[in-house]
């Protein structure tokens, strides 16, 4: 089915072997995207999507507004953060392997004389990802015991739009490597979010409940994580 432009939108329509349809508004600017069942007709599609026109115009709206984090040198004196605290990079070279050190209003990176800044960059990525590994189990073993489910496998990798994933049949959530910036609230509420979906795959009323019964303040974490700055991304179009 080719693509389809309602109510002046235009929408890109990928057909596959699922169940049902999925509907997403991607950043930066609010592209559509739509994956439909292979035996949908387009009628049908065509009346799903017309219905869905305020949200997605309302979720276009929230992407084009919100505030993106400027594109990073990685020299010293930046804006660095880190658990929802702000920092000051300070960069220091040494003939040793590369190394991370977080202060008080700093977080410093070591790196060998004539590092360029992508491989800066690179160094503080892994220092968030190892971050972020450490914090995940206390969570998830406290959820798990709560929930009573299990997490078979979770990871952490860099997302261009979503915050995490789960993957009910395989017992497997990532999250964002970009949670690491985020404030711990954030980061427990997207944890709860994608266990909450061993539960229940879909975001229906009966997942809503899930979440109200095991995060009764979900919402405001979610506002306070959709209020924050993103990551600059070259999107590449």
């Amino acid at each position: 089915m080719p693509g389809l432009t309602l109510g002046g939108i235009d929408i890109e329509v990928v057909q596959k072997d699922i169940k049902n349809v999925h509907l997403s508004v991607h950043p930066p600017e609010g592209r559509v995207r739509v994956s439909a069942p292979k035996h949908i007709d387009q009628d049908t599609l065509r009346a799903f999507i017309i219905a869905k026109l305020p949200w997605i115009r309302k979720q276009q709206q929230k992407l084009q507004l919100q505030e993106r984090e400027a594109p990073r040198d990685m020299v010293g004196g930046e804006s660095h953060y880190y658990n929802g605290q702000r920092y000051l990079l300070e960069i220091v070279e040494r003939e040793a392997p590369p190394e991370v050190d977080l202060g008080h209003h700093t977080i410093t990176l070591y790196v060998r004389p004539g590092t360029d800044p992508d491989k800066r960059l690179a160094v503080l990525r892994e220092w968030y990802r190892a971050r972020l590994k450490e914090r995940l189990p206390a969570l998830i073993q406290r959820y798990e015991k709560l929930m009573n489910v299990q997490v078979a496998e979770f990871g952490v990798k860099q997302m261009k739009t979503r915050w995490g994933t789960c993957n009910p049949a395989a017992s497997r959530i990532w999250v964002n490597l970009e949670l690491a910036k985020k404030p711990a609230s954030c980061l427990e509420y997207i944890v709860v979010h994608e266990m909450v979906h061993l539960l229940e795959p879909s975001h229906n009323e009966r997942f809503k409940q899930l979440m109200t019964q095991y995060m009764p303040n979900w919402r405001s974490y979610r506002d306070e994580l959709n209020s924050l700055p993103v990551r600059y991304e070259d999107w590449g179009y």
